[in-house]
Order: C-alpha cells, then structure tokens, then sequence
C-alpha cells in the first residue's frame, strides 16, 4: 500500500534522534532533497550538531522525546510543511544513546529506544503509509568466534539476552522484530540497516568512544589508552559513507529489507592510535589496560548485498575520514575546555 497524500514540493521526511551524531549528517545529507523534520530531546545530543542547520526553511527542529506517542498535528511549526494535509513520507529512526562511559546510567533509556520508540514511531509509519529505515546495529550479531568473523544478513547471531549490555544488544534485536512484525501486519515498508563501527566529526567527545577520546589525548599529550594487548582490530566506516548507505536503502523498494552497512576492513587499534600520533604531531605515548566490560571483539560486515542492491561502497580511506575528524576536533575544542 502506498502513501496517497499529495506531496506538494517536497517530500516530508522525520529523523529521530537528528541531533546526535549520525542522525545529524543525514539531516545534513536530506536538506539537499526533502523538508527535514529533526526530532531530538537533547538527553543524549547536542544542539550544536545542528546548529547551522537552523537557518532553513526546510528544516524544523522538535525538542521531544519520542519514547512518548508521537502526533505531529500536536506541533504548530509543521504547518509550514504541510503535515496535515502532505504527512510524511519517510522516517529515519536513529533516537538510541550509545555512550560506552555513562553505559549503567542510559540502560533504561537505551531499553525504551528499542521498545517504546520503536513502536511510537512505527505507528507514525503505519498512520502515514510512510517509509521507514531503523539504524540497528552489528550487535544483534553477537560476539566474533575463530570460525564467525565476517557476518551476512543472513547469519541469526548468538546474543546473550541477559548480560549487562543486553538492554542494548538483545534491545536492538527486539527492535527488528518490531519492525517485521509490523511489515507481517500492516503491510509497511520497512529497512534495516545494521550499522558497524563509524566515525567522524560530531561524534560525542568524553564519551568513552575510542576515536575521539585517541584524539583528544593527543591533542593534549595524554597517553592513549588501547584496552587489551593491542592485537583487536576496529573497521571504520566514515560518517558521509554511512549517510550515502542509509538513504540509498530508503530509496530501495520492499524486497529490501536488511542490509549491513560498515568497512569491511580492519586496522589494528594500535596502528589507528599510532596514526592519530602522527597526524597530530603529538608526543602522546601509547599504554596498554585491561579490557573493558562492555567492549566485545566486532566482526566485519558482509557487503555483497549493500553493493547488489544499494550500489554501494565506503569511499572514504581512513587517512582522509582521521584529518576530517582531527580538524573538526581541534576547531571544537574550545568548547569543550581543551588547552593547546
């Protein structure tokens, strides 16, 4: 069944959780094409990520949690996109917190972003014939065994549902079948996107995320930590590729619906640290701790579908995604009371 109502310039497109990383490249990314209606309750963003965006007309910030039952007729600032008579035509649902520091502090709203928000913003989909793409992630794989390193769409995963991460590895898990439960009654079409690593500017800072907190010590001329022996790999994908993945799958039709999108090559940490070093022209040393909790070994992604149906690939090498996301970092670090 296809959405009815009459767009009139430009489709209307809702992202949840549009001010945190990820959400607000794609904000970004959309301007080019749709009126943009970013949604964010600023618990786990930051204001700033969108900042620049407030200047156009065909974008409209909503401070709201969507963990509470959307109706957009409830926001008068939507007139201007013509909600009530146009609706939406699509939804990115990204709301989800991903702070490995404040982990024991946001598993209750970790749990509520891949329960109550999915279903909210599902029935927003189901009111407006509205397409939708849901930012999972490579979690609901579950750990990288010695014969599981590389995971397919296809590949059912090993997650235990009761750990201290499950709120979030189980919640995710949960979510997608939210999602095809849905597609199995209301007949919506609905995507996947099983999200692995990615990076680059915006991403939280002090937020126990290796990238920025390699590069925040490095600007400083603190040690960077690498936790373990220094042997575990990180694929990174840089933030512009993964935008170009997630709105290529909207515009896919329903015979897609899960794809993976992330680099399907790996660096060691230690040789990701010894490049942020160089780049950075820092005196910064590199010293090896005890594994953390909550950090599990990731697997890489199969891509094989990404390309078939999305024509798809990362483009940007990590040299050029690293002195993207140093620049940024060292223009933002006044905010952030950095000395250097």
């Amino acid at each position: 069944m296809q959405n009815n109502m009459q767009i009139f310039e430009k489709k209307n497109v809702l992202v949840t959780g549009g001010a945190g990383f990820i959400g607000s490249h794609l904000c970004e990314r959309l301007l080019k094409e749709a009126n943009v209606i970013c949604m964010d309750d600023l618990s786990h963003s930051d204001i700033s990520n969108i900042q620049h965006l407030l200047q156009y007309p065909d974008f409209e910030f909503i401070k709201y949690d969507v963990n509470e039952k959307i109706d957009l007729k409830d926001f008068p600032e939507l007139d201007k996109f013509q909600v009530r008579f146009q609706g939406i035509q699509e939804i990115y649902h990204m709301a989800c917190p991903t702070s490995q520091k404040n982990f024991e502090q946001l598993k209750i709203h970790s749990l509520w972003s891949n329960s109550k928000a999915m279903l909210n913003t599902l029935d927003l989909a189901v009111e407006y014939r509205a397409k939708y793409v849901f930012g999972s992630s490579s979690v609901v794989y579950g750990s990288v065994t010695e014969d599981q390193k590389i995971f397919s769409e296809d590949y059912k995963g090993i997650v235990d549902h009761m750990s201290p991460r499950s709120c979030y590895n189980e919640g995710k898990r949960f979510a997608e079948t939210c999602i095809e439960t849905y597609k199995q009654v209301y007949g919506i079409d609905a995507k996947i996107a099983r999200i692995f690593t990615t990076y680059g500017p915006r991403m939280r800072l002090r937020d126990g995320l290796l990238l920025p907190d390699f590069i925040l010590n490095a600007i400083e001329g603190r040690d960077l930590v690498v936790y373990g022996d220094g042997q575990a790999e990180e694929a990174l994908c840089y933030v512009s590729d993964m935008v170009d993945g997630l709105v290529r799958l909207m515009s896919t039709g329903p015979e897609v619906n899960i794809v993976n999108l992330g680099l399907d090559e790996s660096h060691k940490i230690t040789e990701i640290a010894e490049k942020i070093i160089a780049m950075t022209n820092s005196t910064s040393q590199i010293v090896y701790e005890e594994p953390l909790m909550y950090l599990s070994k990731k697997g890489l992604p199969d891509l094989r579908r990404a390309k078939d149906k999305l024509e798809w690939i990362p483009l940007v090498r990590l040299e050029e995604g690293l002195r993207r996301t140093i620049e940024y970092t060292l223009a933002s670090k006044e905010n952030y009371g950095f000395k250097g």
